[in-house]
This record gives structure tokens, sequence and C-alpha cells, in this order.
């Protein structure tokens, strides 16, 4: 796991030192996602430099130092994340005569591509990463990154140059990276508390999306200077909706023994190859079923107890430390767990700006911050449980979707469209749940915008932001499967290719990274994912029990009484946080004055929103907390930006 930053320009122009000064400022920025070694190539006469830092987990010697050079010359790579399946490459590569110095993945993915290009190198390499690898036979750089998105990576413009990192702040440090807000992505962030890919909080700037790879050259990049929109050009090399339609049209058609056998046999692999590391390995165990399966799977194929964390909330009614306790005793693992106060918690909350570096709103990231703290005091790298939700059927929105889809093509067209006509205009008014909620859904093309209904925030973000217009997400598509499976398909295809990147893998790459932690989910290799959508859906959902399977196949190691456990979530109670310790930073964040100074929200949006939240209409908390992190991140972007233009 590591950082990656750089620049090309669309014409030489700099000195070599004058690269390399601002490509070393913009890996710096990232030292927490590699404190254990930092390094910076430039080219002057092709206008290129790439910086990374590195957080030694493969090969700790100096042989792992990157940016790395191909042994033809031809490449040179900075990359973030790991190739799990790097040894098996490696063999591969050995036997068609190439020979290696060290044993970093690092190293077999140049060779590689030397032998086999970058496309059939990603389409061979089962693991997470972002890449950006300069050709210098062709004079282009090449931006990857993995399947499923768990490794973050930004481009855009400062001035004339293409910049990118990992993170924004390595883009931030440019001196001509002055970027203002994307008005339009913005309301996506009130839409659905984060940004998704492509889009990003500064104008001119973007994300990769999952399973894309981007080719960049001089001239791309004048063109993209020249408001070129470089997000149309990122070609795909996995793409989910079309490996989930594969997989649909070739179904498993085994026995529940057999299927369990099966996705047994696949997991035990994809966990094995998370646990390759010369560093120490752990595991965050909450008690659910997702983390329970990566633990058991974990502990059935070490020789000593792993080390397993969980978090504890003191007073919560949404506490499953108990529950990881209970589990981990029965596995034997090396637990440890700590108990957080409401105090602990909160500190936590003014160094999420500096985290994410994009507003980001998901309240869960402060107990995710701190497992990744506790877990950083023994391992250095931690695996999750993600994934197991998006695959197995496992949230209840998605049944109560369902059962509106249902109901509404019961309603004779007439009354749906009057029903419709009814709901709109109401704004935010229409939060209010109910039959609200279900007019609200009654002019639905399909199941997509069911659902989207039910994961939506400010219903009229546009109203709350003036001069944006409304930006689109996989959100938006009436049917996100175009016409294959069925409208559960729909919605964890749309949640897998949204949701899962952009908010709960961002969430976990940016809290454990902060802490130098790297984090791997298994669940979420693509064996998994595409084994998973061939799956009937009786597989996923029988009798009311959700995530079917998956609990078939942690009841091969425990107890039936830790399988079959309620579904908690792993929250945080935003709503008594503001009300009361946190209600002063949020006063002066929304405080009309400031808001009507800094333009960004329309005041008459926002500002009763808070008056009515703090006379006890709770609802608006979910509102509130993604404004409140869009104002936090504003005042911290603007310091550092000052900060910048000082230095």
């Amino acid at each position: 796991m590591c950082g990656l930053a750089g620049m090309l320009l669309p014409a030489p122009g700099l000195e070599q030192a004058t690269l390399e000064h601002r490509a070393r400022a913009m890996g710096d920025a990232m030292v927490h996602r590699g404190p254990d070694d930092s390094g910076v190539w430039a080219d002057a006469a092709a206008g290129i430099a790439l910086a990374h830092r590195r957080l030694s987990i493969l090969d700790l010697s100096p042989l792992g130092h990157q940016p790395m050079a191909s042994a033809d010359g031809r490449y040179v790579l900075a990359y973030n994340g790991e190739v799990y399946n790097f040894a098996s490459l490696r063999a591969e590569l050995e036997a068609l005569g190439h020979g290696f110095r060290g044993h970093s993945d690092t190293e077999v993915l140049l060779a590689a591509i030397s032998q086999w290009g970058l496309d059939e190198t990603l389409q061979r390499s089962n693991g997470m990463f972002a890449i950006a690898l300069w050709d210098r036979t062709g004079q282009c750089l090449w931006l990857a990154r993995d399947r499923v998105g768990k490794k973050p990576l930004y481009y855009g413009w400062a001035g004339g140059a293409l910049v990118f990192g990992s993170e924004l702040k390595a883009l931030w440090q440019h001196p001509d990276f002055d970027n203002g807000v994307d008005r339009d992505a913005l309301t996506l962030l009130l839409r659905l508390d984060y940004i998704p890919a492509p889009h990003c909080i500064h104008e001119r700037c973007f994300k990769l999306l999952p399973g894309r790879v981007l080719r960049l050259d001089a001239q791309a990049v004048a063109a993209g200077a020249a408001a070129h929109r470089p997000d149309q050009m990122q070609q795909p090399f996995w793409n989910a909706r079309e490996r989930m339609q594969q997989a649909l049209a070739a179904p498993f058609v085994g026995s529940d023994e057999e299927a369990e056998e099966r996705l047994d046999a696949i997991l035990r692999d994809a966990v094995a190859l998370r646990m390759v590391a010369d560093v120490p390995v752990g595991v965050f165990l909450s008690g659910g079923t997702d983390s329970s399966v990566v633990a058991a799977l974990m502990q059935a194929q070490s020789p000593t107890p792993i080390h397993s964390f969980s978090i504890g909330f003191e007073g919560s009614h949404h506490d499953e430390a108990p529950l990881a306790k209970a589990l981990a005793t029965h596995l034997q693992c090396d637990h440890t767990e700590l108990y957080v106060s409401g105090a602990d918690a909160l500190a936590v909350v003014p160094t999420l700006p500096a985290m994410f570096d994009e507003p980001f709103a998901d309240a869960s990231q402060v107990p995710t911050a701190l497992v990744a703290r506790l877990a950083r005091g023994k391992v250095t790298v931690a695996l999750s449980g993600d994934g197991g939700d998006e695959l197995f059927f496992g949230y209840g929105r998605y049944q109560r979707a369902l059962r509106n889809w249902t109901m509404l093509g019961r309603v004779p067209a007439p009354l749906r469209r009057w029903m419709a006509a009814r709901a709109r205009g109401q704004g935010e008014a229409s939060r209010t749940g109910g039959l609200a909620a279900l007019l609200a859904e009654a002019g639905a093309r399909g199941i997509g915008d069911v659902y989207r209904n039910r994961i939506t925030r400010w219903r009229d973000p546009v109203a709350a932001v003036p001069g944006a217009t409304a930006a689109g997400s996989f959100y938006d598509l009436a049917d996100p499967r175009h016409g294959a499976g069925s409208p559960a398909d729909a919605m964890m295809l749309a949640d897998f290719s949204t949701y899962l990147p952009d908010d709960l893998l961002c969430k976990v790459d940016r809290t454990s990274m902060a802490v130098s932690l790297e984090a791997r989910a298994p669940l979420l290799d693509w064996r998994v994912a595409e084994f998973a959508w061939s799956l009937p859906m009786a597989l996923k959902h029988r009798d009311g029990v959700s995530k079917y399977l998956l609990k078939r196949v942690l009841g091969r190691y425990v107890p039936q009484d830790m399988v079959h456990r309620p579904k908690r979530g792993f929250g945080a109670p935003v709503s008594e946080w503001l009300k009361g310790d946190l209600r002063g930073w949020a006063d002066e964040l929304l405080d009309p004055a400031r808001l009507a100074a800094e333009g960004v929200f329309d005041v008459a949006a926002v500002a009763p929103r808070w008056q009515q939240f703090q006379q006890g209409e709770r609802k608006w908390h979910t509102h509130l907390w993604n404004v409140l992190m869009f104002q936090a991140w504003q005042a911290h972007w603007q310091q550092v930006r000052a900060g910048v233009a000082r230095g």
C-alpha cells in the first residue's frame, strides 16, 4: 500500500530540478500513505514526473523502491496497492525467461507489462491497485484502477498541466492548482453523502472509475486543459454490468451443498492470498456475517492465533463488541477490543476534512477511523468484510424497495401519474416518509428509480446550490442491469458500482491509510463477485434469511447461534452529537451570515433545516451532516491553499 502522484505537461518547459521538486512536494503531502520510503522520477524533455510514497508490505528491502523502471528501460511505474497473485505471475514470467532482483509485486507488474502489455496484465492481475505508468517509447502516460475501485486515483488540470495522485492533497500542492468547487458535483454529495466517480468536488478534476484505464499524452493534456472531457476517455478493462450479465446468462445450477462447497473454496483462496505479507496481518471483526466469515477462514488457515480488532461504544444500543468478542473467543483469535466514549468519537470529527480531502458524509467514517487506529497498534495489514451486502443481498432496504415496486405495479397508471404530480414540488417535504415517500416513488420508470428514492438524502439538491445542475450517477438509471436479471440484481449492481467504491471503500481507504494501515477485502475478489452474480436469488435470500449462502459457509466454522444474528450496522449517533457536543461547531458552520457570504448554499434552503432540527425534527440530521462536511472541508481546503500560495 502506498501513495502515488505526478504531472504531465502539454509541452516541455520546466527544468529537471523544478519538475522533481514539484513532484516531491505532491508525494510528501501523502507521507501517511507511505512512511517507509519515498522516490521521485522525472524526465524534463518529456515533461513527465512521478512521485511515490511507500508503505512496505512485500519485499521490505530497497529492491521494492518506486518509481521503478522495467528491466528493458521502456516503462517507469508508480503503483499503489497489491497484486495478490503476483507469485503465480512471477513463476509464469520466469518460465518465459524473465529474471527478478527482488520479490516485490511491483517488479512482477513491470515484467508482465513488458511481456503482455498493460491491458492483458490488468486482466491477469487479481488485486487492488492504482497505477501511473509512463511509456518512454510511446511517450504516453497510462492511469489505471482496479476492478472494484479499492484504491483511489484522482486526476485534473493545474493550469495547463495534468496532475494526478492517490489523494487530492497531492494535487493541491501544485502551485497552479486553484480549481474551484464543482457545484454540480456538490449536488451529488447532498443526495448521496459522497461524490461518485468520475465526478470530483473540484472543477476540471475527476476520479478514475473502477476497472478503467486512461491514456494521456502531451496532445491529450493540451486538449484537456482546453475543456475537453477526459472522463469520457476512460476505457474499461473490466465492466461490472457486463460481467454480471455474462454470469446471469450462465447461472449456477448445482445443489445448495455444491454452492456452499464452491463458495467456501473461492473464499478460502481469496483470504489466503490476502494473508501474504512480510508484516503482521489482522482482521476487523464486527461480529456480523461478513467479517466473521473472513476471520473464520483466516484462522482456519493460520497455525497461530490471528489478530482481531473491534470497537465498542459506551452506552450504545448498536454495540457489536460483545458479539465480536464471543466469536473471537470461539475461533481462538488474539482479540483486541476498545470501548470508546462519545468524546473519543467526537475528537475524530475535526480531523475528517484532512483525512478525506473531499467532502464525505457517511458518519460511520468516525468508528471506522477508530478501529483502524486500534489495529495499527499491532498490525500493518487488516482484512475487512466489505462486499458481502452488495453481493449477497444483505441490506434491508433491498427488501423495502422490492415491496414498494410490487405495490406500485398494482396501482393503475392514471392514479400513479396523479400521485407523482402530487409529489412534485414538495422538495424536502417528501422526506417525511410513509405516504409522502410512496408518492415520491409513484412516477418510477423502474426499480432503479424506486431504489434511488430509498437512499436519497436531499431530494432536490439543486434548490440548495444556486447555479448548479444536477449531476448524474449510476442511480439515475431506471434499470441499471439493462434488462438482465431481476430487480434485486439491479439494486445490488447499482450499489456495487457506486456505493461500494465511492462510499464504503473510500471510507476504509482514507481511515486506514491515515494511520499507515493497509486494508484488504477478500469478499471483493473478482472471482467471488462473478460467482455471486451467477447464483439464483434463493441462495441469497431464503425464508427471510439474507446472505443465505454466505451464512451456510460461516456455519461450517462457528455455532448456529453465532451465524443468525440481527444486522446492526456500523453507524454513529449523529443526531445526538448535533444536539450535544457538536452543536457549537455546527452553529458556526451553518451561521446564516456565513452561508450568505460564502455563496455556495442557498441560505433559505439550509438555515431553516438547522432551526427545525434544534426544535425537535430529528429527521434533518442526515441533510445537515453532508452540508456540515462540505463546510468543514471548504474551510480546510482554503487554509491549505493559502499555505501553498505562501510557500
